[in-house]
């Protein structure tokens, strides 16, 4: 088995990789990736929703309208 870090090693190898290039990279790259899904499961609901309103028959234009009369 390998020596155990100390704390304090711990500590200094933390701090080294959150200045690391490679670990700013790597995040920003996750970021992204998870952004993207998390629109995707967005757009899925929204559709999901869409179909349950338009099966009630509610369409664009009724809420157009609806929309219209809140604003006068």
């Amino acid at each position: 088995m390998k020596n155990p870090l100390t704390d304090e090693q711990v500590e200094i190898e933390i701090e080294r990789l959150k200045n690391s290039q490679y670990v700013k990279l790597a995040k920003r790259d996750e970021q992204i990736r998870l952004r993207r899904r998390q629109y995707l499961y967005t757009l899925r609901s929204y559709e999901k929703k869409g179909k349950e309103l338009a099966k009630a028959g509610i369409t664009i234009e009724m809420l157009e309208s609806m929309d219209a009369e809140n604003n006068e």
